[in-house]
């Protein structure tokens, strides 16, 4: 390749989803970095067998681990390709690649890649989750995550441009599993959604701008307007009726109302569980000072 290119692969104990992801990059003239939180299966062993450079950090959060990745890996790629162990690339997606870089786009700074999701062995095609473009390729001193605790995207400065075939987000966990890490993200996103940010380290909400500025107005502007509750439910209404999810057959079903709905309707659970814990914490304090006035009216009473 003309350009040399530096692929960077968070987990945590991924054995059963690293090899195929690592097996994916083969064709791309590349340097591979796995960097590891701590996994207490044969994820390590398996990175290494392979060939890549295994390198241990704690876990944060996914915007904290891939900042930290590009700031202290000794990276020699001009561009970077940032995955997760559950995520490959296709065939056609790795030739595209080769041949992208190879044609040195200096008037380009980064790529948004198509993801295609497979849930339950199904790809999930409707209720508007495909096509979904993320940004993953971009060169390395123009691009970072943004700072957010979870469902973070990557920024660059400089042009981005589209490539036309997908990668795969293959979603192989069991549904215990897919739901305690969804309960994990609930608490993040409503802390998310509660606080203030540094707008310049986030991806910018434009209803005009790329995929991933529009979906981040329709989720600011629109979605965190919207009722507590109540926006759980049209939303899965939106994606599984008016957008068509019903045709993703019966793992469609199950992934657009856990994904959909019910996620959604634990982070409102949370937010609102937070707001009465704030308005009850004045109640509770000035109930504790009343008590206490009363013991030592009670005391000089007595003459203590």
């Amino acid at each position: 390749m003309g350009v040399s290119l530096s692929v960077i692969v968070l987990t945590h104990n991924e054995e059963a989803n690293l090899p195929e992801c690592l097996e994916s990059l083969k064709g791309l003239d590349c340097e591979v970095f796995v960097v590891d939180s701590g996994s207490t299966d044969r994820t390590v062993e398996i990175a290494k067998a392979a060939g890549t450079t295994v390198v241990e950090h704690p876990f944060d959060n996914y915007g904290a681990q891939r900042n930290w990745a590009q700031h202290h890996l000794p990276l020699r790629g001009d561009w970077i390709l940032h995955l997760d162990a559950d995520e490959r690339l296709t065939a056609e997606l790795v030739v595209e690649i080769k041949q992208t870089l190879q044609q040195s786009p200096d008037d380009i700074d980064g790529f948004l890649l198509r993801k295609r999701t497979v849930f339950m062995g199904r790809w999930i095609r409707h209720g508007g989750h495909y096509p979904s473009y993320h940004l993953r390729l971009f060169r390395r001193e123009r691009g970072f995550c943004e700072d957010r605790l979870y469902d973070q995207h990557f920024l660059v400065s400089g042009r981005v441009g589209r490539l036309k075939h997908d990668y795969l987000d293959v979603i192989t966990s069991d549904l215990h599993t897919w739901t305690l890490r969804h309960a994990r993200w609930a608490g993040l996103e409503a802390r998310e959604m509660m606080a203030d940010h540094d707008a310049a380290r986030r991806v910018r909400p434009a209803l005009s701008g790329s995929p991933i500025e529009r979906r981040r107005w329709m989720r600011e502007r629109l979605y965190a307007r919207a009722p507590l509750f109540v926006r759980a439910f049209l939303y899965w209404f939106y994606r599984y009726v008016v957008r068509l999810g019903f045709l993703d057959g019966r793992q469609g079903l199950v992934f657009h109302f856990l994904q959909g709905c019910w996620y959604r309707f634990l982070i409102d659970a949370t937010i609102y569980e937070a707001r009465l814990r704030e308005r009850e914490g004045p109640i509770l304090k000035r109930s504790d000072a009343s008590s206490e006035t009363s013991k030592v009216a009670a005391g000089i009473a007595d003459g203590r």
